[in-house]
C-alpha cells in the first residue's frame, strides 16, 4: 500500500473529489481526517468511512487552529495535507459584490493558506523523521484559462498555483514537497449544482445538449471522475513523487491541449 504509515488530512474531504481522495488514501493505508463542514459533506447519503472527522471552516483562523492542535495531541505529525476546500461562483466581474470576492477568496485562498501555515510544524515533524512530506492543492484549469462567467473564481484559482509555486520553494529545503492539481470538467455535486433540474439551468440553457456538447469538446469524450483526481493525488502523496514538486498536474481529458476549431 502506497500510503502504510501515513498520516493526511484532506480539506472537504467530504465532498465529490474530497470523499474520493480520503476513500482512496483509506485503502492505500493512510490515517486521515476528513476536515469539512458537516460530516455529510455534499454527499450525505453515504456512510461514514473510517476517517477521522473534523469540522473546519476553513476560512476561519481559529477553527483551522483548533483543528490541527487536534491532529497534533493525537498524532505528532502529518505526511500529506490535501487543500481541496473550494466554491464556485457564476458571474463576470461587473455582476460580483465585493462581499461576493471576499467570500470566495476567504476559502479558496485563505483557506488554503491558513491550513498550509498551521500544518507546517506537523509536516516538518513527519518530514524530519522520514524525510519527506506532501501538500497537494486543488487549483483548476480555470487558474491559468479563463471559462467565461467565472472571474472571481478563476482568480482564486491563479492564486492558489502561485501560492503552491512559493510554498513548494520556501519549504523545499526542510523536506515538504507543494504540487498543485487543475482538474477540468470532473462530475461531482460542484460541477452538477450549475443545474437545477433535468431541463434548464439558470442561464438557459438546455442541459442534456449543454452536457453532450461539453463532453463532445474533451479530446477523451467524457467528463472526469473523482476517482481520476483521487488517483493522481494519492501519486503525488506518495514516496513514489519525491522528487515532484512546484508543478501545476493538468488533468483535464486533454481539453486545454488544443486550440479552438471552427465548426462548419
Amino acid at each position: 500500500m502506497r500510503l502504510e504509515g501515513k498520516t493526511a488530512l484532506v480539506t472537504g474531504g467530504r465532498g465529490g473529489m474530497g470523499r474520493a481522495i480520503v476513500g482512496r488514501f483509506l485503502k492505500e493505508g493512510a490515517t486521515v481526517y476528513a476536515a469539512d463542514l458537516s460530516p455529510g459533506g455534499s454527499l450525505p447519503e453515504h456512510d461514514e468511512d473510517g476517517s477521522h472527522f473534523l469540522k473546519v471552516d476553513v476560512s476561519s483562523e481559529a477553527e483551522v487552529a483548533a483543528a490541527l492542535e487536534t491532529v497534533r495531541d493525537e498524532v505528532g505529525e502529518l505526511d500529506v495535507v490535501v487543500n481541496g476546500a473550494a466554491i464556485k461562483l457564476e458571474k463576470t466581474v461587473a455582476e460580483t459584490t465585493l462581499e461576493d470576492w471576499n467570500r470566495i477568496f476567504a476559502v479558496n485562498v485563505t483557506g488554503t493558506f491558513l491550513m498550509s501555515k498551521y500544518a507546517l510544524p506537523l509536516l516538518l515533524a513527519a518530514a524530519r523523521t522520514k524525510g519527506d512530506a506532501s501538500i497537494v492543492n486543488i487549483g483548476s484549469y480555470d487558474g491559468y484559462i479563463a471559462d467565461p462567467g467565472l472571474a472571481a473564481y478563476c482568480a482564486t484559482k491563479g492564486a492558489v498555483h502561485a501560492l503552491t509555486r512559493a510554498m513548494a520553494c520556501d519549504h523545499g529545503p526542510e523536506g515538504i514537497r507543494a504540487n498543485v492539481i487543475c482538474p477540468g470538467y470532473i462530475d461531482t455535486p460542484m460541477l452538477r449544482s450549475f443545474v437545477e433540474d433535468d431541463e434548464t439551468d439558470p442561464r438557459g440553457r438546455d442541459v442534456p445538449k449543454w452536457q453532450d456538447a461539453v463532453r463532445a469538446i474533451h479530446p477523451t469524450r467524457r467528463y472526469g471522475a473523482p476517482s481520476d483526481i483521487a488517483n493522481l493525488v494519492t501519486w503525488l502523496a506518495s514516496d513514489e513523487a519525491r522528487y515532484a514538486s512546484g508543478q501545476q498536474w493538468v488533468l483535464d481529458g486533454g481539453l486545454t491541449s488544443q486550440v479552438a476549431q471552427p465548426r462548419l
